[in-house]
């Protein structure tokens, strides 16, 4: 940080004020209320579902948000998501506050400190983890221990140096913004690509394929054990894996510390047990939501919220688990399952799920070319996610700069430099 800057804790120049409740008392007004859920991710406001509620009267005038007021997000969050979001209010006209969840922090003297500056320098804060330490946890929700964030070290330069930071901060964000957008479309055209084809190789069946129902080309289906089978008691932090519609993800089993079972209870339950190449199928939640039994997930067994598949010789495992996944079958699924408020998908209707069915195989070899397009596809994804995450980290570097007195023109131009498909430039000065 550069000598000639000030250091002061938040609550030297900024007052603070807690949330409405819901009004007891009239008379009433009705105003918008901000809330936790009108915070982005990216400390910005969003506006399009701010609430209108009836207040009182006289605690909205000793609440009534200003522009360039600062709001903090002080209760609330999650297990991944800690609170001390920031906002600021940018609207002149109407009538607002922010809600018991919630504070604001006005600056006292605004011809001393830009709001955008402190917004910033506080949206730092957040975003490197520094309120993670400021919390209390109860019931599920995080507390931002206030008196500990008021003593916040706030790095002050002249007004106009924080109005060139901010300036200059903005040309950055919006160029990795701009990176992370085409990123993100990159990342959204890879995975079109392999679902297009996936799709129409299902939806064109060619010549000599022929139109069978699932229950014709299977050798047995079950289900998972009845609820009753299995109780609270049975689960355990760490043992065998009962697999349920939450351990299928991206067409893969993966094991969940809450679903697991002791050996006593599988020895029980047996029958239920896994072998290699059974398609397990979710029968809640999305449907076509389905996987492959491999090496790894032998013995685990089914749970009560799916189903089991096993194949007979005339079909490829693999060809069938992709036909479940197709757009066609699962709008069929959709379609076809009974539930009133969860889709519930049972034997009957999966028996009779249409399948067009080529030789072995041409099953196969439509397997190989879809489990390469697969393979590319993921490559891309893993390219592009990690693009996002460098744009982040880009992000925190570029603020670190700033609040350090390092943000030269020239330096900006090295950090944030961002070639056409989102490709951060993070190379060292």
């Amino acid at each position: 940080m550069k000598n000639d800057w000030e250091v002061k804790k938040l609550e030297e120049f900024c007052d603070f004020g807690n949330g409405l409740w819901a009004g007891k008392k009239p008379p009433y007004i009705a105003v918008g209320v901000i809330r936790n859920t009108n915070f982005t991710k990216d400390c910005e406001l969003n506006d399009s579902d701010i609430i209108c509620l009836n207040v009182e009267k006289s605690q909205y005038d000793k609440r009534k948000l200003q522009f360039g007021d600062i709001v903090l997000e002080k209760s609330g969050g999650g297990p991944k998501q800690p609170v001390g979001r920031v906002i600021i209010f940018n609207k002149i006209d109407g009538e607002y506050s922010y809600s018991n969840f919630t504070s604001v922090i006005k600056i006292k003297n605004k011809k001393d400190i830009d709001f955008y500056y402190l917004h910033k320098y506080l949206y730092f804060h957040y975003l490197t983890g520094s309120t993670e330490s400021m919390q209390s946890h109860s019931t599920g929700i995080r507390n931002l221990k206030f008196d500990e964030y008021k003593q916040i070290n706030v790095p002050l330069p002249l007004i106009s140096e924080q109005q060139r930071i901010v300036a200059t901060l903005d040309e950055a964000f919006d160029a990795i913004a701009r990176a992370k957008e085409n990123a993100e479309k990159n990342l959204q055209n890879a995975r079109d690509l392999f679902e297009s084809y996936l799709q129409s190789v299902f939806a064109n069946p060619g010549e000599g394929w022929e139109e069978k129902r699932l229950g014709e080309i299977i050798s047995e289906m079950m289900t998972g054990p009845f609820g009753s089978m299995l109780h609270k008691s049975d689960y355990v932090p760490d043992g065998i894996p009962v697999v349920n519609p939450q351990n299928i993800i991206n067409g893969e089993i993966i094991s969940l510390q809450k679903t697991m079972i002791n050996q006593k209870t599988k020895d029980r339950l047996c029958k239920y047990s896994l072998i290699k190449k059974d398609i397990v199928i979710a029968r809640r939640g999305e449907m076509g939501r389905c996987a492959i039994v491999t090496e790894k997930e032998i013995g685990w067994l089914c749970g009560t919220g799916c189903l089991v598949i096993r194949i007979g010789q005339n079909a490829d495992e693999e060809f069938i688990r992709l036909c479940l996944s197709s757009a066609k079958v699962k709008e069929l699924l959709e379609k076809e399952s009974i539930g009133t408020t969860m889709s519930n998908l049972n034997q009957g209707i999966l028996m009779q799920v249409p399948i067009a069915l080529p030789p072995l195989p041409e099953q196969r070899s439509i397997v190989a070319k879809l489990n390469a397009l697969s393979t590319e596809t993921k490559k891309l994804e893993a390219i592009y996610q990690k693009k996002l995450a460098d744009l982040e980290e880009l992000k925190k570097s570029i603020l670190k700069k700033a609040f350090n007195g390092e943000l030269e023109c020239s330096t900006i131009r090295k950090i944030y430099t961002v070639e056409q498909n989102g490709q951060p430039a993070l190379g060292k000065e």
